[in-house]
C-alpha cells in the first residue's frame, strides 16, 4: 500500500476531539512551564502551541516533550507526533487483524514461541495448576488481558501463599487472568535500573515488498516498579540504529535524566545488549501478522537473548528530544522512506 498523504477526515476528527477535551488550565500550565524552561515569552508559546495543534497535528504533550519551542519550522517537520502516529496506525493497520494485539492472552497464544517465558490462562486452569506454576516461578506477573500504559499489571511474591483457591479467585476478581513468569533482564539493564523489566520499544513497518523494517528504537527505564511506563515514574531515551543512546533520558513531562535517579548510571552511555539479535527477533515477529503493518514492539534484553513482551498496533511515539540529545531532527524521514508517502 503506497500513499502520497494522509486522510483529511482523520485530521478533522483529531481537531474535533481536541476541541471536546480542551482543558484551558492544563494547556496554559504547559505553556508557562515550556516558556520558563526555554526562556521564551509565555503568550507567544501559548499561541504557538495552539496553532501547532490546530494546523500541524502536534499534541500539547508532544510540544513540550520534543522541545518544539526551540525548533524551526523545517526542523519540526521531521518529527513524528502523537496525532500523526495515530493516523498512520489507522491507515496501515487492517482493523480485521488488530484484535491479535488487543488481548494479551490472544497475543501470547499467537506469539508464544517468541516470549521466552511460561504463562498461564487462570480462568482455564484450576488452583492446583496455578500452585504448580508458582512453584516453578515464585514471583509472577499478573495481567489484565486488555489494558495499556502498564495499568492492570501486578507483581506477586507467592512464597507465602497457602490457599491457592483464594489466590486464584483474587486474580480473577481483579481481572488479572493472565499470569506470566517474571522476566529476568540482562545484567546491564539490571545495573542501570534494577527491579523492573526494562523494555526496549522497537517500531517496525511491513513494506510493500513484504519485508519488515525497523524505523525507530527507544529504551525505557523504570524505577523498580512492575512497569517502566511514565505513569510509574519511568522515562526513556531514543536509540541510534546500532543500539547506542542518543543522549540523556526524558519523560512525558519533559524532565531530563542525565543519570538514573536510583543508581547514578549515566543514561547517555547506554548501549542495547545484543542489538543484532534484537533485529533478528523483531523482523521475524513483524511478519507474523503482516496485515498490521505499523507496530511498536516491546522486548526485554536478557542474558540469553531478547524476549518479546507485547506488540502495540497503536505504536505511540518515542521521539528524539533535542535538549537531551543535541540532535535537531526527528524520525519522520525514516517513516516516510519505509511507508512510501
Amino acid at each position: 500500500m503506497t500513499t502520497s498523504g494522509l486522510a483529511l477526515h482523520d485530521r478533522l476528527r483529531f481537531l474535533l476531539q481536541r476541541a471536546r477535551g480542551f482543558d484551558l488550565g492544563s494547556v496554559t500550565g504547559r505553556a508557562r512551564k515550556t516558556a520558563r524552561v526555554h526562556g521564551k515569552s509565555y503568550p507567544l508559546v501559548l499561541a504557538d502551541m495552539l496553532w501547532s495543534a490546530a494546523r500541524h497535528r502536534v499534541g500539547f504533550n508532544d510540544y513540550i516533550e520534543f522541545d518544539f519551542a526551540i525548533l524551526t519550522r523545517s526542523e519540526r517537520a521531521t518529527w513524528v507526533t502523537s496525532p500523526l502516529a495515530l493516523e498512520l496506525s489507522k491507515k496501515f493497520d487492517d482493523p480485521a487483524f488488530v484484535h491479535h494485539f488487543h488481548d494479551k492472552l490472544e497475543f501470547n497464544r499467537l506469539f508464544d514461541r517468541f516470549l521466552g517465558r511460561e504463562w498461564l490462562d487462570v480462568e482455564n486452569t484450576d488452583a492446583e495448576e496455578l500452585r504448580e506454576f508458582a512453584q516453578r516461578h515464585p514471583v509472577l506477573i499478573g495481567k489484565e488481558p486488555v489494558s495499556k500504559s502498564g495499568f492492570g499489571v501486578s507483581r506477586y511474591d507467592t512464597t507465602g501463599i497457602t490457599n491457592w483457591e483464594a489466590f486464584r479467585a483474587e486474580l480473577i476478581s481483579r481481572g488479572q487472568v493472565l499470569v506470566e513468569e517474571r522476566i529476568v533482564q540482562h545484567p546491564e539493564l539490571e545495573r542501570i535500573a534494577p527491579g523492573t523489566a526494562n523494555t526496549t520499544r522497537v517500531t517496525t513497518f511491513v513494506k510493500d515488498d513484504g519485508t519488515a523494517e525497523i524505523i525507530n528504537m527507544a529504551q525505557k527505564f523504570g524505577r523498580g516498579q512492575v512497569s517502566d511506563q511514565g505513569a510509574f515514574g519511568g522515562f526513556y531515551t531514543t536509540l541510534h540504529e546500532d543500539g547506542r543512546a542518543m543522549g540523556m533520558g526524558y519523560d512525558i513531562h519533559g524532565e531530563l535524566y542525565g543519570t538514573h535517579p536510583d543508581t547514578g548510571v549515566r543514561i547517555a552511555d547506554f548501549v542495547l545488549p545484543d542489538v543484532d539479535r534484537v533485529r533478528e527477533l523483531i523482523t521475524e515477529v513483524a511478519l507474523v501478522v503482516p496485515q498490521v503493518r505499523y507496530v511498536g514492539w516491546d522486548i526485554v534484553a536478557t542474558a540469553s537473548g531478547p524476549v518479546l513482551v507485547e506488540g502495540n498496533w497503536g505504536a505511540g511515539v518515542f521521539e528524539n528530544k533535542p535538549t537531551a540529545t543535541g540532535i535537531r531532527h526527528g524520525h519522520l524521514p525514516r517513516y516516510r522512506a519505509a511507508m512510501g508517502w
